[in-house]
């Protein structure tokens, strides 16, 4: 695997399959182009999925004219029974116009349900090692937005061959490492990491807010979380991805700094923290995270950790505009992105309030923080990118 991974949910036509014809020839050539930049730059791991609208349709005009032997392709399935997983990845093959994908993941293991559903006997994973046995895929992995505990515990399942899975694609980068405990069991088993979206769900790095630039100098966001990430061995590969060929250019900057991680990152790191420290008393934006209840737990479905988390992030590092994309997504995300946001407070008791914040030495202030993150960030409800077709 490459250290940089070439993603494919930015650049296509639509979030929904489409006719061939209807595909202007601008946006199949912008996409043939960058996939053609991403392998001179010797990004050869193309990384697609089923749920990416037509990604794959498109993909599938550019990938079989590549030498099959020097790239490695991925596509994803969401949990379903087997059956429908393996009609789906029929499918999927038949857009990508390819023998085999070297990578195939679960797409979206984001509950406990849907890692039990999935690794049963029957299950979708066992479809998947049908498929592995008879070479149409190489490795069978998952892909996740889940709690680190759902996280942990797909990891440890067995599934019915009693063999489990080889990779894991999940969330985890500088301003959030909470899934560390995953990465750790992932590696304790010799599992291929892969980093989702580090520079969107890490931060909408590509336009950073003028205080985090200042403290990050003289690395970009970008390439101080790429170097971030990449300086701890148990990751392998961080997904970019790219909606035009120029998109690889920035985070290209990190691979003369691989072997420097130790004299570049701890001066940036510090002054990140005594911002973090300065502005809400705490070095670490997710320290207020913990002893708050999860959203299905919580009065009203509210997410408070995430929107407390935001709150940090905005007055710590000015990153309030991602507070304002993620914040806005609460309520339309499903088991993607769950929970709400403070309007479904209106109406909760005080009492109820008391005992649901009861653990966390914040516990006074917790409700005044969820109505200043409101008014900090509340705005216009906003789909996931998927749900805008």
């Amino acid at each position: 695997m490459p250290v940089l991974s070439c993603g494919g949910m930015r650049y296509q036509f639509k979030w929904g399959d489409v006719k061939p014809e209807d595909i202007p020839a601008e946006n199949q050539r912008n996409l043939e182009d960058t996939i053609r930049r991403a392998v001179e730059l010797g990004i050869n791991h193309i990384e697609t999925a089923r749920g990416y609208g037509s990604s794959e349709q498109q993909l599938g005009h550019v990938l079989p004219k590549l030498p099959r032997d020097k790239i490695i392709v991925q596509t994803k399935i969401g949990p379903c029974d087997a059956a429908s997983f393996l009609k789906t990845f029929e499918t999927s093959m038949a857009n990508l116009k390819l023998d085999y994908v070297d990578l195939l993941a679960i797409h979206g293991i984001n509950t406990q349900e849907l890692c039990d559903s999935s690794v049963k006997p029957g299950g979708c994973l066992e479809a998947a090692r049908k498929l592995q046995k008879q070479g149409r895929c190489r490795w069978v992995g998952f892909s996740t937005h889940g709690p680190t505990d759902v996280i942990v515990n797909t990891i440890r399942a067995p599934g019915s061959d009693g063999r489990g899975f080889d990779y894991i694609n999940l969330h985890w980068y500088y301003i959030f490492q909470r899934n560390w405990p995953a990465i750790e069991e992932a590696t304790r088993r010799d599992m291929g990491v892969f980093i989702i979206s580090p520079s969107d769900k890490g931060g909408k790095l590509y336009e950073p807010p003028q205080k985090l630039v200042d403290l990050c100098r003289p690395l970009h966001p970008i390439v101080f979380n790429d170097l971030f990430c990449l300086s701890h061995p148990q990751v392998h590969t961080l997904s970019i991805g790219a909606a035009r060929p120029t998109d690889f250019d920035r985070h290209m900057e990190v691979l003369p700094l691989l072997d420097k991680a130790a004299e570049v990152l701890p001066p940036i790191q510090h002054r990140l923290e005594t911002a973090m420290e300065q502005a809400v008393g705490s070095r670490d934006p997710e320290s207020i995270m913990k002893h708050l209840p999860a959203p299905d737990n919580a009065p009203g479905g509210v997410n408070f950790p995430l929107i407390l988390w935001l709150r940090n992030l905005a007055l710590g590092w000015g990153m309030t505009e991602y507070g304002k994309m993620r914040y806005n997504m609460l309520g339309s995300g499903g088991h993607w992105f769950p929970g709400l946001n403070v309007e479904k407070l209106a109406g909760v008791s005080r009492e109820d309030m008391k005992k649901a914040v009861a653990a966390s030495p914040h516990a006074e202030k917790i409700e005044g923080w969820l109505h200043e993150a409101h008014a900090m960030l509340g705005g216009e409800s906003v789909k996931r990118l998927s749900e805008s077709k």
